[in-house]
């Protein structure tokens, strides 16, 4: 052995998935592996191991991988003593989330200068370096994806707008969650609110378009559930009115006939949400005394049950001969 031959007092820690020398270790690790600091410090000379971050180690010599900075992240946030004894570990969140569930307008990987993890409100931990540390009161159940924890949608898209100030990246992501099938307008907005970021105007503006785009999305699928389930053709968005009577609201679809009408619950969760929800029960419940039968879709039901829903509007037109006759309404277009 010559003065070059590198220190090597214990093996290095194995995976317990694949049983190969891990690229990573937290000092906690190697102090279980019985190697002191002093050897620690050893193999970190100039060509050896590299303290990414406080009491993290890449295991190797070279630039970190992408791969490798992720996972960093997470044993970060794993440190011994920041570990709580139950509930959600610590995720991958914010951009590095949206870009491991294959987001088009997030950056690569490679191309992030920082990585945001998700951890429970209570750990003791600190944003050093490219990690920032993103606390939540009650965490989301994470999604495994190449391997790695990682928030879902929603929430990796509100923490990811919490740090942009570009309104046109904000509108980009808040679109690609509901355009690309990741999660409902409600759900996003949601998220937002949680985070209070509601009263910024850039995000106001793109949740403006997000349910515009969430709406039209509803609105397509409805016209599809008709035409594939051969349902009765429709009025398309009509007003109700009592004749020279006051005004009934408006639906999305109305049979006149059977005195049957749909409308789409496309609200977002917002601080005046209970206002909404007691306006809208209070038309339903109008137009029900009328002898009009509502029929409630949401977005989420039209995209992951469009049959079931096919069958319940049709069910509610068979029932109509049964049924007492309704008042007569005027039907005007909206």
């Amino acid at each position: 052995m010559n003065h070059n031959t590198p220190i090597t007092p214990r093996p290095l820690p194995l995976s317990p998935r694949t049983g190969a020398a891990q690229r990573l270790a937290s000092a906690d690790q190697l102090r279980a592996q019985g190697m002191p600091a002093a050897d620690v410090a050893a193999h970190c000379r100039p060509g050896g191991w590299q303290q990414l971050l406080p009491g993290v180690f890449l295991l190797h010599p070279g630039p970190p991988t992408s791969e490798d900075r992720l996972h960093a992240a997470l044993l970060y946030a794993r440190r011994a003593g920041a570990v709580p004894p139950q509930g959600p570990d610590a995720m991958i969140t914010g951009l590095a989330a949206l870009t491991l569930h294959r987001f088009s307008s997030a950056p690569p990987l490679t191309a992030l200068d920082r990585i945001d993890v998700l951890v429970p409100r209570t750990r003791r931990l600190r944003s050093t370096g490219w990690v920032r540390v993103v606390r939540a009161a009650e965490a989301p159940e994470p999604v495994e994806l190449t391997g790695v924890p990682v928030a879902p949608v929603a929430r990796a898209v509100a923490d990811a707008v919490s740090g942009l100030p570009d309104a046109e990246t904000v509108r980009s992501l808040l679109t690609e969650a509901v355009r690309g099938g990741h999660c409902e307008p409600g759900v996003v907005v949601r998220e937002l609110n949680r985070a209070r970021l509601l009263t910024r105007p850039h995000v106001v503006d793109a949740v403006d378009a997000l349910l515009t785009e969430g709406r039209s999305l509803s609105e397509e699928r409805l016209y599809e559930m008709v035409r594939e389930f051969g349902l009765p053709d429709p009025l398309w968005n009509v007003d109700l009115r009592l004749p020279g009577g006051p005004h009934l609201g408006g639906v999305d679809a109305y049979w006149p006939d059977q005195a049957v009408a749909v409308e789409l619950d496309t609200r977002a969760p917002r601080q005046d949400d209970d206002a909404l929800w007691s306006e809208y029960t209070r038309k339903r419940e109008h137009l029900e005394r009328l002898g009009i039968t509502v029929v409630h879709l949401t977005p989420r039901k039209l995209r992951e049950a469009l049959d079931q829903q096919a069958a319940v509007v049709r069910t509610a037109l068979m029932a109509s001969p049964d049924r007492q006759p309704a008042a007569y309404v005027v039907v005007l277009p909206r």
